[in-house]
C-alpha cells in the first residue's frame, strides 16, 4: 500500500498555485458573504429600530432563513444563479444576516438613554444622532456579530465545492474523491482555520482602531 501521509511539505510545495488559488477565492466568497449581509442587515436594523412592530417579524424570518440546510439553500438558488461564486455568496450570506442583524439591535438598544437625552437637548436630530452617538457606541457590538459571522462563513464556504466554488472545501472534497488523499484534506482544513483565525484578529484589530475610548476605560478601571 503506497503512504498516504496526512501532513507533506512535499505536497504543499508541488500544489502552491492551486493553494493560493483557493485561499483567494476563498477569502473572497467570504468577504463578499459578509459585506451582503452586513448591507441588508443593517438597514433591517435601523428599520426595526424605527418600527418595532417589524422586529418580531424580521428576526423570525432571519431566523427561518438561518435554520434552512446549506444543502437545500444552494438547491434552491442553484437553478437561478447556476454554478457560480455568487450562489455561494447568497447563501452565506443568508446564514451571517440573523447573527449581525441581532448584534446591531443589541448595539443599538444598549446605547445608554441619557446619553441620547443629552445629545437630543444639544440639538443633535435624528440623523447626526445616529452617525455620531448611537452607532459609535454600537460599533463594539456589531462588530462582535461581524467577527462571528466571519468567523462561520470561513467554515462554511466549503460547502460551495457542491458546486465547484468552495475554496478549500473544494480541494478537501478533491481529496476524498482522489482515494481518501490525506495530505491534500489535511493541508485545506489546516489554511481554512488559519484562514479564520487570521481574519478574526484583523477583526479585533479594527475594532480596537474603531472604539479607543473601551480601552481608556479598561486602564482607568484597572
Amino acid at each position: 500500500m503506497p503512504p498516504n501521509p496526512w501532513f507533506s511539505w512535499t505536497y504543499v510545495t508541488d500544489h502552491v498555485d492551486e493553494l493560493l488559488a483557493a485561499g483567494k477565492e476563498h477569502l473572497l466568497i467570504t468577504l463578499a458573504s459578509v459585506a451582503l449581509a452586513m448591507v441588508v442587515a443593517i438597514p433591517l436594523a435601523l428599520l426595526v429600530r424605527r418600527y418595532p412592530r417589524l422586529r418580531g417579524a424580521v428576526l423570525g424570518l432571519g431566523g427561518v432563513l438561518y435554520t434552512i440546510p446549506a444543502l437545500a439553500l444552494i438547491s434552491l438558488l442553484w437553478p437561478v444563479f447556476g454554478l457560480s461564486p455568487l450562489t455561494v455568496t447568497i447563501a452565506l450570506a443568508a446564514y451571517a444576516l440573523l447573527v449581525v442583524l441581532r448584534n446591531t439591535l443589541v448595539g443599538l438598544d444598549g446605547v445608554p438613554v441619557d446619553v441620547v437625552d443629552a445629545a437630543r437637548g444639544m440639538g443633535f436630530g435624528p440623523g447626526r444622532m445616529l452617525l455620531r452617538v448611537q452607532l459609535p457606541l454600537a460599533t463594539p457590538a456589531i462588530l462582535a456579530g461581524l467577527r462571528l459571522a466571519t468567523v462561520s462563513t470561513v467554515g462554511l464556504v466549503t460547502i460551495g465545492a457542491l458546486v465547484g466554488h468552495g475554496g478549500y472545501g473544494t480541494l478537501i472534497l478533491g481529496g476524498f474523491i482522489d482515494n481518501f488523499y490525506h495530505a491534500q484534506i489535511m493541508t485545506a482544513t489546516v489554511l481554512t482555520v488559519a484562514l479564520a483565525i487570521a481574519l478574526e484578529g484583523l477583526l479585533l484589530l479594527l475594532e480596537r482602531a474603531l472604539t479607543p475610548w473601551s480601552r481608556a476605560r479598561g486602564r482607568t478601571s484597572s
